[in-house]
């Protein structure tokens, strides 16, 4: 798929690895449809990319809400042909505390946002791409998840948000296997420690001793090498089914 054909939705659109991915996008000439909760941040988003984005206020919990926003945005776009899923939560506790067991509340809404959210568009998404007429090899798609390399290495404290990644990684094959029949392709990207806003938000020293645990490049990740990422899987018909990691080698330690 070349990338001005690209009319993609992007759940946590309106900041971070997300931002980054429609910047790109809309750069080489694609149309975008950002979801997310934070308002101010997604019209200052739709702003700055013009006519060529969209935001919708959406909360991806919700199947109703989704599946809405992902009619909206064909509709604006006039089609859809990429669905990428950005939206999550880090969810950083022990199962055992110094209050005692965590709330299951806690560890089902890290669920429901990162894992159930990226089902819930990833479904929508598939049933609008279906009907595209089939392209070169029969390709109509593709659907992008984050997952993360907590995935495989999660830290003390990282239950939820590991089990979350880990249903990502997880599903990934098989949701592959199942929409190969419509011609739609399905990849996860497992980030190591990137630049995001809550890394912005940590002390100089404690940035600097997770760059330091980087074996090469030894630094933090940057959005634009997601970005660059997913621009790779839309472009390269042949990838499919698989998680990529972009890590620079790290591989997490217990703590």
């Amino acid at each position: 798929m070349k990338l001005n054909d690209v009319k993609a939705i992007i759940s946590g659109g309106a900041s971070g690895l997300g931002l980054e991915t429609a910047r790109s996008i809309v750069a080489a000439g694609g149309k975008v449809t950002l979801l997310d909760i934070d308002d101010a941040k997604g019209r200052s988003v739709v702003d700055e990319l013009g006519t060529m984005s969209t935001y919708i206020n959406t909360d991806v919990r919700s199947e109703e809400a989704v599946s809405n926003a992902v009619e909206q945005g064909a509709e604006y776009m006039q089609g859809l042909n990429v669905a990428i899923n950005c939206a999550g939560i880090i969810g950083a506790a022990r199962t055992l505390g110094r209050d005692g067991p965590m709330p299951l509340d806690y560890f089902s809404n890290v669920i429901q946002i990162n894992l159930i959210g990226s089902f819930n568009l990833s479904k929508a998404a598939a049933a609008v791409i279906s009907q595209n007429e089939a392209g070169e090899d029969g390709e109509r798609g593709v659907i992008i998840n984050t997952a993360s390399v907590a995935a495989y290495e999660g830290q003390i404290g990282q239950a939820a948000y590991s089990a979350s990644k880990g249903g990502i990684v997880g599903m990934t094959l098989p949701l592959a296997r199942e929409f190969s029949r419509f011609g739609i392709r399905v990849m996860s990207v497992a980030p190591g420690i990137f630049w995001t806003p809550m890394v912005d938000g940590m002390s100089e020293e404690v940035q600097e001793s997770l760059s330091a645990s980087i074996p090469f490049p030894s630094r933090l990740g940057t959005p634009d090498e997601f970005a660059d990422t997913c621009r790779y899987i839309i472009e390269n018909r042949y990838v499919n089914g698989t998680t990529i990691r972009v890590d620079g080698a790290v591989r997490l330690q217990s703590k």
